[in-house]
Protein backbone atom coordinates (compact mmCIF):
# COMPACT_ATOMS: atom_id res chain seq x y z
CA UNK A 1 0.00 0.00 0.00
CA UNK A 2 1.44 3.35 -1.07
CA UNK A 3 1.95 5.91 1.69
CA UNK A 4 1.03 9.48 0.79
CA UNK A 5 3.77 12.08 1.09
CA UNK A 6 2.83 14.70 3.72
CA UNK A 7 2.12 18.17 2.36
CA UNK A 8 3.77 19.73 5.42
CA UNK A 9 7.32 19.77 6.81
CA UNK A 10 7.65 16.91 9.28
CA UNK A 11 9.62 17.04 12.51
CA UNK A 12 11.99 14.10 12.08
CA UNK A 13 14.06 11.96 14.44
CA UNK A 14 17.21 13.70 13.20
CA UNK A 15 15.74 17.10 14.05
CA UNK A 16 15.09 16.01 17.62
CA UNK A 17 18.85 15.96 18.30
CA UNK A 18 19.61 19.64 17.79
CA UNK A 19 16.40 21.55 17.02
CA UNK A 20 14.89 24.02 19.49
CA UNK A 21 11.10 23.73 19.76
CA UNK A 22 9.38 27.06 20.50
CA UNK A 23 6.17 27.06 22.57
CA UNK A 24 3.59 29.89 22.67
CA UNK A 25 2.85 31.19 26.14
CA UNK A 26 -0.60 30.16 27.39
CA UNK A 27 -0.11 28.52 30.80
CA UNK A 28 3.36 29.51 32.06
CA UNK A 29 3.38 27.25 35.14
CA UNK A 30 1.91 24.24 33.34
CA UNK A 31 4.11 24.59 30.27
CA UNK A 32 7.32 25.06 32.29
CA UNK A 33 6.59 21.87 34.19
CA UNK A 34 5.81 19.96 30.99
CA UNK A 35 8.98 21.39 29.38
CA UNK A 36 11.10 20.27 32.31
CA UNK A 37 9.57 16.79 32.06
CA UNK A 38 9.95 16.51 28.27
CA UNK A 39 13.57 17.69 28.37
CA UNK A 40 14.46 14.37 30.04
CA UNK A 41 13.37 12.68 26.78
CA UNK A 42 15.89 14.66 24.74
CA UNK A 43 13.70 17.51 23.53
CA UNK A 44 15.01 21.08 23.54
CA UNK A 45 12.04 23.30 24.35
CA UNK A 46 11.75 27.03 24.96
CA UNK A 47 8.73 29.00 26.18
CA UNK A 48 8.20 32.35 24.45
CA UNK A 49 7.49 34.87 27.19
CA UNK A 50 7.92 38.19 25.39
CA UNK A 51 4.81 40.36 25.66
CA UNK A 52 3.71 43.86 24.75
CA UNK A 53 1.64 45.45 21.94
CA UNK A 54 4.36 44.65 19.37
CA UNK A 55 3.38 40.96 19.55
CA UNK A 56 -0.14 41.67 18.29
CA UNK A 57 1.25 44.11 15.71
CA UNK A 58 3.61 41.42 14.42
CA UNK A 59 0.77 38.91 14.28
CA UNK A 60 -1.36 41.30 12.24
CA UNK A 61 1.44 41.66 9.69
CA UNK A 62 1.29 37.93 8.96
CA UNK A 63 -2.41 37.06 9.25
CA UNK A 64 -5.78 38.59 8.42
CA UNK A 65 -7.17 41.02 10.99
CA UNK A 66 -10.45 39.05 11.07
CA UNK A 67 -8.57 36.10 12.59
CA UNK A 68 -9.35 35.49 16.26
CA UNK A 69 -7.19 37.35 18.77
CA UNK A 70 -5.49 34.25 20.29
CA UNK A 71 -4.33 33.20 16.79
CA UNK A 72 -2.95 36.68 16.14
CA UNK A 73 -0.97 36.53 19.39
CA UNK A 74 0.35 33.01 18.82
CA UNK A 75 1.48 33.86 15.28
CA UNK A 76 2.88 37.15 16.58
CA UNK A 77 4.98 35.39 19.23
CA UNK A 78 6.34 32.87 16.73
CA UNK A 79 7.18 35.43 14.05
CA UNK A 80 8.68 37.87 16.55
CA UNK A 81 10.99 35.11 17.80
CA UNK A 82 12.05 34.05 14.29
CA UNK A 83 12.63 37.66 13.18
CA UNK A 84 14.66 38.45 16.30
CA UNK A 85 17.79 36.74 14.99
CA UNK A 86 18.09 34.73 18.19
CA UNK A 87 17.22 31.45 16.47
CA UNK A 88 18.60 29.71 13.40
CA UNK A 89 15.56 29.12 11.13
CA UNK A 90 17.21 25.88 9.96
CA UNK A 91 17.43 24.55 13.52
CA UNK A 92 14.10 25.56 15.02
CA UNK A 93 10.59 24.09 15.10
CA UNK A 94 7.26 25.39 16.39
CA UNK A 95 4.61 23.49 18.31
CA UNK A 96 0.89 24.19 18.49
CA UNK A 97 -1.79 22.40 20.49
CA UNK A 98 -4.89 21.16 18.67
CA UNK A 99 -8.06 19.60 20.02
CA UNK A 100 -9.56 19.05 16.58
CA UNK A 101 -12.81 20.76 17.58
CA UNK A 102 -15.04 23.03 15.54
CA UNK A 103 -13.05 26.17 16.25
CA UNK A 104 -10.64 28.44 14.39
CA UNK A 105 -7.98 26.99 16.70
CA UNK A 106 -8.14 23.88 14.52
CA UNK A 107 -6.88 26.09 11.68
CA UNK A 108 -3.99 27.60 13.65
CA UNK A 109 -1.50 25.16 12.14
CA UNK A 110 -2.34 26.16 8.55
CA UNK A 111 -2.37 29.85 9.50
CA UNK A 112 1.08 29.54 11.11
CA UNK A 113 2.46 27.72 8.05
CA UNK A 114 1.06 30.40 5.76
CA UNK A 115 2.74 33.09 7.87
CA UNK A 116 6.04 31.17 7.78
CA UNK A 117 5.86 30.85 4.00
CA UNK A 118 5.14 34.56 3.55
CA UNK A 119 8.08 35.45 5.79
CA UNK A 120 10.51 33.11 4.02
CA UNK A 121 10.63 30.45 6.76
CA UNK A 122 8.79 27.66 4.95
CA UNK A 123 11.47 25.15 6.05
CA UNK A 124 10.45 25.49 9.71
CA UNK A 125 8.43 22.47 10.93
CA UNK A 126 5.18 23.12 12.80
CA UNK A 127 4.36 20.25 15.15
CA UNK A 128 0.68 19.54 15.72
CA UNK A 129 0.38 18.46 19.35
CA UNK A 130 -2.80 16.39 19.43
CA UNK A 131 -3.78 13.16 21.13
CA UNK A 132 -6.17 12.64 18.21
CA UNK A 133 -3.19 12.11 15.89
CA UNK A 134 -4.19 14.83 13.42
CA UNK A 135 -0.68 14.86 11.90
CA UNK A 136 2.34 12.57 11.87
CA UNK A 137 5.75 13.76 13.09
CA UNK A 138 8.33 10.93 13.48
CA UNK A 139 10.48 12.99 15.86
CA UNK A 140 7.60 13.81 18.18
CA UNK A 141 5.82 10.59 19.08
CA UNK A 142 4.23 10.41 22.51
CA UNK A 143 4.54 7.10 24.35
CA UNK A 144 2.22 5.98 27.14
CA UNK A 145 4.79 6.92 29.85
CA UNK A 146 5.09 10.39 28.30
CA UNK A 147 1.32 10.88 28.16
CA UNK A 148 1.03 9.65 31.77
CA UNK A 149 3.81 12.01 32.85
CA UNK A 150 2.20 14.97 31.08
CA UNK A 151 -1.13 14.20 32.73
CA UNK A 152 0.55 14.12 36.15
CA UNK A 153 2.23 17.42 35.28
CA UNK A 154 -1.18 19.00 34.61
CA UNK A 155 -2.55 17.80 37.98
CA UNK A 156 0.53 19.11 39.79
CA UNK A 157 0.45 22.45 37.93
CA UNK A 158 -3.26 22.92 38.68
CA UNK A 159 -2.51 22.35 42.38
CA UNK A 160 0.41 24.81 42.33
CA UNK A 161 -1.67 27.41 40.48
CA UNK A 162 -4.50 27.09 43.00
CA UNK A 163 -2.13 27.37 45.97
CA UNK A 164 -0.30 30.38 44.57
CA UNK A 165 -3.63 32.13 44.01
CA UNK A 166 -4.79 31.30 47.55
CA UNK A 167 -1.54 32.63 49.07
CA UNK A 168 -0.10 35.57 47.18
CA UNK A 169 -2.70 38.12 48.22
CA UNK A 170 -1.89 37.39 51.88
CA UNK A 171 1.85 36.57 51.80
CA UNK A 172 4.12 38.55 54.13
CA UNK A 173 7.03 38.30 51.68
CA UNK A 174 5.88 39.41 48.20
CA UNK A 175 6.62 36.74 45.61
CA UNK A 176 7.27 33.96 48.11
CA UNK A 177 4.36 31.80 46.87
CA UNK A 178 5.54 32.00 43.26
CA UNK A 179 9.13 31.27 44.30
CA UNK A 180 7.97 28.15 46.10
CA UNK A 181 5.92 27.11 43.06
CA UNK A 182 8.96 27.56 40.80
CA UNK A 183 11.02 25.38 43.14
CA UNK A 184 8.44 22.59 43.00
CA UNK A 185 8.05 22.98 39.22
CA UNK A 186 11.76 22.30 38.72
CA UNK A 187 11.75 19.36 41.16
CA UNK A 188 8.63 17.71 39.74
CA UNK A 189 9.71 18.08 36.11
CA UNK A 190 12.88 16.09 36.72
CA UNK A 191 11.13 13.61 39.00
CA UNK A 192 8.46 12.85 36.40
CA UNK A 193 11.11 12.51 33.71
CA UNK A 194 12.30 9.46 31.89
CA UNK A 195 11.97 6.46 34.20
CA UNK A 196 10.79 8.76 36.99
CA UNK A 197 8.21 8.45 39.72
CA UNK A 198 4.67 8.67 38.35
CA UNK A 199 2.80 6.26 40.64
CA UNK A 200 -0.42 7.50 42.23
CA UNK A 201 0.92 6.74 45.71
CA UNK A 202 4.01 8.89 45.16
CA UNK A 203 1.89 11.63 43.56
CA UNK A 204 -0.33 11.70 46.64
CA UNK A 205 2.70 12.13 48.91
CA UNK A 206 4.05 14.90 46.69
CA UNK A 207 0.70 16.71 46.87
CA UNK A 208 0.75 16.45 50.67
CA UNK A 209 4.28 17.88 50.77
CA UNK A 210 3.39 20.70 48.39
CA UNK A 211 0.35 21.69 50.44
CA UNK A 212 2.40 21.53 53.65
CA UNK A 213 5.09 23.80 52.16
CA UNK A 214 2.55 26.40 51.08
CA UNK A 215 0.77 26.21 54.42
CA UNK A 216 4.04 27.11 56.16
CA UNK A 217 4.51 30.34 54.17
CA UNK A 218 4.29 33.45 56.40
CA UNK A 219 0.89 35.00 55.65
CA UNK A 220 -1.37 37.57 57.27
CA UNK A 221 -5.12 37.08 57.16
CA UNK A 222 -6.93 40.09 55.72
CA UNK A 223 -10.22 40.88 54.04
CA UNK A 224 -9.91 40.50 50.28
CA UNK A 225 -12.35 40.44 47.39
CA UNK A 226 -12.39 37.08 45.59
CA UNK A 227 -12.50 37.43 41.81
CA UNK A 228 -13.00 34.45 39.49
CA UNK A 229 -11.61 34.39 35.95
CA UNK A 230 -13.36 32.46 33.17
CA UNK A 231 -13.51 32.72 29.39
CA UNK A 232 -11.86 31.45 26.23
CA UNK A 233 -9.03 29.12 27.23
CA UNK A 234 -6.16 31.22 25.83
CA UNK A 235 -7.14 34.64 27.20
CA UNK A 236 -8.30 33.05 30.48
CA UNK A 237 -4.83 31.74 31.27
CA UNK A 238 -2.29 33.61 29.14
CA UNK A 239 -0.75 36.76 30.68
CA UNK A 240 -0.05 37.88 27.11
CA UNK A 241 -3.67 37.31 26.07
CA UNK A 242 -5.28 39.05 29.07
CA UNK A 243 -2.73 41.83 29.69
CA UNK A 244 -1.52 40.30 32.96
CA UNK A 245 -5.04 40.18 34.38
CA UNK A 246 -4.14 38.12 37.45
CA UNK A 247 -1.23 40.41 38.33
CA UNK A 248 -3.48 43.46 38.05
CA UNK A 249 -6.20 41.99 40.28
CA UNK A 250 -3.68 40.92 42.94
CA UNK A 251 -2.19 44.42 42.79
CA UNK A 252 -5.65 45.75 43.58
CA UNK A 253 -5.78 43.54 46.69
CA UNK A 254 -8.05 40.82 45.28
CA UNK A 255 -7.70 37.04 45.55
CA UNK A 256 -7.84 35.42 42.14
CA UNK A 257 -9.73 32.15 41.56
CA UNK A 258 -9.04 30.38 38.26
CA UNK A 259 -10.47 26.95 37.27
CA UNK A 260 -7.79 24.36 36.52
CA UNK A 261 -6.74 22.99 33.15
CA UNK A 262 -7.81 19.48 34.19
CA UNK A 263 -11.39 20.83 34.24
CA UNK A 264 -11.05 21.58 30.53
CA UNK A 265 -9.71 18.04 29.99
CA UNK A 266 -12.71 16.61 31.85
CA UNK A 267 -14.99 18.81 29.74
CA UNK A 268 -13.48 17.39 26.54
CA UNK A 269 -13.88 13.81 27.78
CA UNK A 270 -17.43 14.44 28.99
CA UNK A 271 -18.31 15.82 25.55
CA UNK A 272 -17.37 12.43 24.09
CA UNK A 273 -19.83 10.76 26.47
CA UNK A 274 -22.53 13.32 25.71
CA UNK A 275 -22.03 12.89 21.95
CA UNK A 276 -22.74 9.18 22.30
CA UNK A 277 -25.89 9.95 24.29
CA UNK A 278 -27.11 12.44 21.69
CA UNK A 279 -25.96 10.85 18.44
CA UNK A 280 -24.96 7.25 19.18
CA UNK A 281 -21.76 5.80 17.76
CA UNK A 282 -19.08 3.36 18.86
CA UNK A 283 -19.84 1.56 22.11
CA UNK A 284 -16.15 0.83 22.73
CA UNK A 285 -15.28 4.50 22.25
CA UNK A 286 -17.99 5.46 24.72
CA UNK A 287 -16.63 2.97 27.28
CA UNK A 288 -13.16 4.47 26.79
CA UNK A 289 -14.48 7.98 27.44
CA UNK A 290 -16.29 6.82 30.58
CA UNK A 291 -13.18 5.11 31.96
CA UNK A 292 -11.08 8.24 31.26
CA UNK A 293 -13.71 10.47 32.87
CA UNK A 294 -13.85 8.30 36.00
CA UNK A 295 -10.05 8.18 36.26
CA UNK A 296 -9.56 11.95 35.89
CA UNK A 297 -12.37 12.63 38.37
CA UNK A 298 -10.86 10.22 40.87
CA UNK A 299 -7.43 11.87 40.80
CA UNK A 300 -8.91 15.38 40.91
CA UNK A 301 -11.08 14.50 43.91
CA UNK A 302 -8.15 13.02 45.84
CA UNK A 303 -6.19 16.28 45.49
CA UNK A 304 -9.28 18.27 46.46
CA UNK A 305 -9.67 16.28 49.68
CA UNK A 306 -6.03 16.92 50.58
CA UNK A 307 -6.58 20.66 50.12
CA UNK A 308 -9.68 20.58 52.30
CA UNK A 309 -7.94 18.57 55.03
CA UNK A 310 -5.20 21.21 55.25
CA UNK A 311 -7.57 23.49 57.18
CA UNK A 312 -6.17 26.43 55.24
CA UNK A 313 -6.96 25.89 51.57
CA UNK A 314 -10.13 25.37 49.54
CA UNK A 315 -10.56 22.33 47.31
CA UNK A 316 -12.31 21.84 43.98
CA UNK A 317 -16.02 21.54 43.31
CA UNK A 318 -16.77 17.92 42.21
CA UNK A 319 -16.94 17.97 38.42
CA UNK A 320 -20.24 16.06 38.33
CA UNK A 321 -21.72 18.99 40.24
CA UNK A 322 -20.16 21.45 37.77
CA UNK A 323 -21.90 19.57 34.94
CA UNK A 324 -25.23 19.56 36.80
CA UNK A 325 -25.14 23.34 37.36
CA UNK A 326 -25.85 23.96 33.67
CA UNK A 327 -29.34 22.48 33.83
CA UNK A 328 -31.91 25.10 32.96
CA UNK A 329 -29.24 27.37 31.47
CA UNK A 330 -27.51 25.67 28.52
CA UNK A 331 -27.40 22.25 26.85
CA UNK A 332 -24.39 20.03 27.44
CA UNK A 333 -24.43 19.54 23.68
CA UNK A 334 -23.18 23.12 23.25
CA UNK A 335 -19.42 22.71 23.02
CA UNK A 336 -18.03 25.44 20.77
CA UNK A 337 -16.04 28.31 22.27
CA UNK A 338 -15.62 26.47 25.61
CA UNK A 339 -19.36 25.78 25.29
CA UNK A 340 -21.33 24.80 28.37
CA UNK A 341 -18.16 24.74 30.49
CA UNK A 342 -17.91 28.54 30.35
CA UNK A 343 -21.44 28.93 31.69
CA UNK A 344 -20.85 26.16 34.25
CA UNK A 345 -17.66 27.81 35.56
CA UNK A 346 -19.47 31.08 36.22
CA UNK A 347 -22.20 29.21 38.10
CA UNK A 348 -19.65 27.10 39.99
CA UNK A 349 -17.74 30.20 41.11
CA UNK A 350 -20.95 31.86 42.30
CA UNK A 351 -22.07 28.74 44.19
CA UNK A 352 -18.67 28.45 45.90
CA UNK A 353 -18.91 32.03 47.18
CA UNK A 354 -17.01 33.84 44.42
CA UNK A 355 -19.65 36.32 43.22
CA UNK A 356 -17.25 38.64 41.40
CA UNK A 357 -16.34 37.21 38.00
CA UNK A 358 -14.33 38.43 35.02
CA UNK A 359 -15.40 36.82 31.75
CA UNK A 360 -12.52 37.18 29.27
CA UNK A 361 -13.75 37.45 25.68
CA UNK A 362 -11.37 37.45 22.69
CA UNK A 363 -12.16 39.07 19.37
CA UNK A 364 -13.27 36.61 16.72
CA UNK A 365 -14.81 33.89 18.91
CA UNK A 366 -18.59 34.23 18.51
CA UNK A 367 -19.49 30.93 20.26
CA UNK A 368 -17.44 32.05 23.26
CA UNK A 369 -19.32 35.35 23.41
CA UNK A 370 -22.63 33.46 23.30
CA UNK A 371 -21.70 31.00 26.07
CA UNK A 372 -20.03 33.74 28.14
CA UNK A 373 -21.39 37.24 27.67
CA UNK A 374 -24.67 35.89 26.28
CA UNK A 375 -25.32 33.86 29.45
CA UNK A 376 -24.56 36.67 31.91
CA UNK A 377 -28.12 38.00 32.02
CA UNK A 378 -29.87 34.68 32.89
CA UNK A 379 -27.15 33.95 35.47
CA UNK A 380 -27.62 37.35 37.13
CA UNK A 381 -31.40 36.89 37.12
CA UNK A 382 -31.11 33.63 39.08
CA UNK A 383 -28.02 34.44 41.18
CA UNK A 384 -28.58 37.43 43.49
CA UNK A 385 -25.48 39.57 43.94
CA UNK A 386 -23.60 38.11 40.98
CA UNK A 387 -21.11 40.78 39.88
CA UNK A 388 -19.98 39.70 36.40
CA UNK A 389 -18.11 41.83 33.89
CA UNK A 390 -17.14 40.82 30.35
CA UNK A 391 -13.79 42.20 29.21
CA UNK A 392 -13.02 42.20 25.50
CA UNK A 393 -9.47 41.44 24.40
CA UNK A 394 -8.37 42.32 20.88
CA UNK A 395 -5.57 44.10 19.06
CA UNK A 396 -7.46 47.42 19.18
CA UNK A 397 -8.53 47.33 22.85
CA UNK A 398 -6.53 49.49 25.25
CA UNK A 399 -5.19 48.17 28.54
CA UNK A 400 -6.32 51.37 30.28
CA UNK A 401 -9.94 50.83 29.23
CA UNK A 402 -9.83 47.20 30.36
CA UNK A 403 -8.37 48.13 33.76
CA UNK A 404 -10.90 50.92 34.27
CA UNK A 405 -13.74 48.44 33.75
CA UNK A 406 -12.08 46.05 36.21
CA UNK A 407 -11.74 48.82 38.80
CA UNK A 408 -15.44 49.61 38.41
CA UNK A 409 -16.26 45.94 39.00
CA UNK A 410 -14.07 45.89 42.12
CA UNK A 411 -15.70 49.08 43.38
CA UNK A 412 -19.06 47.27 43.32
CA UNK A 413 -17.68 44.05 44.81
CA UNK A 414 -18.53 42.60 48.21
CA UNK A 415 -15.76 40.92 50.21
Amino acid sequence: MKTETPTYVQFTQEMKKDYTILIPNMLPMHFKLIMSFMSTYGYHLELLEKSGPEIAETGLRYTHNDTCYPAILVIGQFMDALNSGKYNPDKVALIMFQTGGGCRASNYISLIRKALKNAGYSQVPVISFSLAGIEHHPGFKLTLPQISGMLSAVFYADLLMSLVNQCRTYEDVPGSAQTLADKWTSKLGQELGRGGKISLRHARQNCKDIISDFKSLPMTSRAAVKVGIVGEIFVKYSPLGNNNLEQFLVGEGAQVVVPGLIDFCLYCVYNGIEDHTLYGGSVLKNIGYRIAYKYLNHRREKISRLLQKSGRFEGYTPFDKVVALTRGYISNGAKMGEGWLLTAEMLELYNSGVKNIVCTQPFGCLPNHICGKGMMRPIKEHCPGANIVAIDYDAGATKVNQENRLKLMLANADV
